[in-house]
This record gives C-alpha cells, sequence and structure tokens, in this order.
C-alpha cells in the first residue's frame, strides 16, 4: 500500500464531489466526503475489477446502498477510469447519464441502481448468494449510512446474510453520526451499532474510516473470515476535509454556493500528505 498515493487518490474523489455537487447545484457532499476514503481503497487496492470490461462475470461488486451518494462513487469511479473526470460537471443535468442516485443501466462500473434507503444491503445479500450458488469466489461490498440502519429491511437482509453464511458479504457502516435531520442519537438512535451486528451474527470491526490502515486491516478481516459475513463499523467525520462542511448535518444534502465552492476547493488543495 503506498499510503500517500491513497491519500492523494482520495482527495481527488472529494475535489470531484464538490466539482459535481457545486456544478449541480444540488446534491449531498456531506456523507458523500465521509466515505471518499473507504470508497478510494476498495477501487484502488482491494476489489477485483478491470475497467475496460466494467461487466466482467468474475469481479468484485460494490453497491453504495446509500444511494443519495452517488457524488463520492461516480468520483471514484473516474478517478479509476470508469468515467472522464469532466463528466463530474454534468452531475443532475438533464440528459446526464450521471444522475442523483446511481443507474446500473447508464454508468460505467455501477453494479447496482440503488437510491431507496435500505435496499441496497438486500440486493448485495443476493450477490453474495448468486455467487455461493454459482461457485463464484467474487466477493461482495456496500457501504451503508447510519441513519440508513433504522430502515428495517436491513436487518432482514442481515439475518439472511448469517442464516446463508454469506462469508463473501461485506457491509461497512459510514457512521459519521449525522442524518438529515440531525445527530443519531436525537433522531432514532442506532447504538450500540457494533454490539447489534454482532447479535445478528456478523464478524464484526469497528474501526476509524479515515485510516488507510485501519481500512486495510478491516477488509483484511473481512477476507480471512470464514462461515460468516463481515460487518465494518467505520467512525467517520461528515464533510471530511472541508472546513465549512465538517461534522455539520445541513450539508447533509446541499450544494456549495460558488464563494464555498472556492473556499472547499482551497480546503482540499491544503490538504497535505
Amino acid at each position: 500500500m503506498d499510503l500517500t498515493l491513497l491519500k492523494k487518490r482520495a482527495n481527488e474523489v472529494r475535489k470531484g464531489i464538490i466539482e459535481s455537487t457545486f456544478n449541480a447545484k444540488c446534491g449531498h457532499p456531506g456523507g458523500s466526503l465521509s466515505c471518499a476514503d473507504i470508497l478510494t481503497y476498495l477501487y484502488f487496492e482491494k476489489m477485483n475489477i478491470k475497467v475496460d470490461e466494467p461487466k466482467w462475470d468474475k469481479r468484485d461488486r460494490f453497491v453504495m446502498s446509500k444511494g443519495h451518494c452517488a457524488p463520492a462513487l461516480y468520483a471514484v469511479l473516474a478517478e479509476k477510469g470508469f468515467i472522464p473526470k469532466e463528466d463530474l460537471k454534468t452531475l443532475r443535468k438533464t440528459n446526464s447519464y450521471l444522475q442523483g442516485h446511481p443507474d446500473m443501466n447508464k454508468v460505467p462500473g455501477v453494479d447496482m441502481s440503488t437510491g431507496s434507503l435500505g435496499q441496497g444491503v438486500s440486493a448485495a445479500t443476493g450477490m453474495a448468494l448468486s455467487a455461493k450458488l454459482s461457485g463464484e469466489s467474487y466477493n461482495v461490498y456496500t457501504i451503508l449510512g447510519d441513519g440508513e440502519i433504522s430502515e428495517g429491511q436491513v436487518w432482514e437482509a442481515l439475518l439472511f446474510a448469517n442464516a446463508k453464511k454469506l462469508d463473501n458479504l461485506c457491509v461497512i457502516v459510514d457512521n459519521n453520526d449525522l442524518q438529515i435531520d440531525g445527530r443519531l442519537c436525537e433522531v432514532n438512535s442506532p447504538y450500540p451499532i457494533k454490539e447489534k451486528f454482532e447479535a445478528f451474527g456478523f464478524n464484526t470491526v469497528e474501526i476509524n474510516g479515515h485510516d488507510f490502515y485501519e481500512i486495510e486491516y478491516a477488509l483484511n478481516k473481512f477476507t480471512q473470515c470464514e462461515g460468516k459475513p463481515t460487518a465494518i463499523i467505520a467512525k467517520t467525520i461528515k464533510g471530511k476535509d472541508v472546513s465549512f462542511m465538517e461534522d455539520k448535518c445541513e450539508w447533509h444534502g446541499k450544494a456549495p454556493n460558488e464563494e464555498e465552492y472556492k473556499i472547499a476547493m482551497a480546503d482540499l488543495e491544503g490538504v497535505e500528505f
């Protein structure tokens, strides 16, 4: 692992998130910024994928269960080379293929169309079961928002994943402790998250979701585990690395204006590696 290169790539992903939401004049930058490091590690270090063959049948799969954070997914796909970086500026524009939620039929590298919260993890579970039934060795990764896990469908999927011993499924919770209406504990507390996943039979690891060594450790724990699915509870900061967005719930679904865009990009330009 080249730590400096990974940090630079994650920073480029964050710039892509700001660029796309600014040009769209809408979108979800806060939660996109919080999961940028995890996505960067998955796409550049962990997942077995082919940029020139997005539908390769033996590829690892990724599902962005919190589909409103499509800006993060698009930005990492652009950084990886699946789509042109220039296209990020077309986010949510009429006739753009980069809509507000990922579309697997239009965007190269997107494995599942998502948007209705709670459904992505069910799709990921189905993909993992399909691999087992067909004797394939690919893994399936999915990122959920911590507010999203209030959806009952999430827990039905987790029960199923454990019952079917889907050790090729890795569920990552982006635990930035904020949802659209405020702190999790003020809205509908899911805590303790780690213990709940353990009770549902998951191999569970809690990490700093911005530390690449900890991300690597957790994902290695996943690939080494046999007989049960894995959950990674990643403690993160909403709006990470943008000064005025960090840990602010109001940036869940609001785009920066021109002045804020300039400040955000300056913040990201100033990140040290």
